[in-house]
């Protein structure tokens, strides 16, 4: 029984990396395997966006979230081939204090221009090093190691600049639909997550340049 319960893994496993193998191909070939309302959702009525001409992937994170932390080195190598018609966008959630207080420090960052590697470095102090960094003087102290003075940074932290873009973050996650982090919003029609893409990081990655490519023929069909 112990062996036919292993051959039976072992024939599974097989089967989904000749799925991952296929899903390219399938997909040049016009055959999807991606089935809305079970892989991804469509976000009614569809949210403005803001990438122009490119089609906008927003993706909505915590600092706070173990698997946001885990799903960044994935979207960083993304990042790398990612289609030239699209345009990332990064969305803290702000459901508590603890979300709230990071999202408030990311659009502190960037309106500040902290380098680009301070944000997996705050993942990393958060989820690897256990830092606590519990308040915004403690995150002022954090990003002090990058460049930012600490006073401007809290002074920063209250600023029309990042009130304006927690309102909009505050305002545009809940009109998403978005109930967990990480989740990604392909050009305000479309929503998913690991989960329902199957499970793992590669197949999301997979379901994303497919709703990318969706998005932008969308686009070209309505004339623009």
């Amino acid at each position: 029984m112990r062996f036919n319960n292993y051959s039976s893994f072992v024939v599974q496993l097989a089967v989904a990396a000749v799925a991952l193998l296929w899903m390219p191909i399938l997909s040049a070939q016009g055959v999807s395997l991606w089935e809305e309302g079970k892989h991804y959702e469509r976000i009614n009525p569809a949210q403005p966006t803001s990438s122009g001409d490119k089609v906008e992937v927003v993706e909505v994170f915590s600092y706070a979230c173990v698997h946001c932390a885990n799903f960044e080195p994935h979207i960083q190598a993304w990042k790398k081939t990612m289609p030239e018609n699209a345009e990332l966008v990064l969305m803290p959630a702000t459901w508590n204090q603890v979300y709230a207080l990071y999202a408030r420090a990311f659009y502190t960052a960037q309106v500040l221009k902290a380098p680009a590697e301070s944000h997996q470095a705050l993942f990393d102090a958060l989820h690897r090093d256990k830092m606590p960094l519990r308040s915004v003087e403690d995150l002022a102290g954090f990003y002090e190691k990058f460049g930012v003075d600490a006073q401007t940074f809290i002074k920063t932290a209250t600023s029309f600049a990042v009130e304006t873009n927690l309102k909009r973050a505050n305002s545009m996650v809940p009109r998403y639909g978005v109930r967990g982090t990480p989740a990604m919003i392909v050009d305000g029609k479309y929503r998913f997550n690991v989960q329902s893409a199957g499970g793992s990081e590669q197949a999301a990655m997979a379901l994303l340049n497919h709703l990318i490519a969706k998005a932008a023929q969308e686009r070209a069909g309505s004339g623009g």
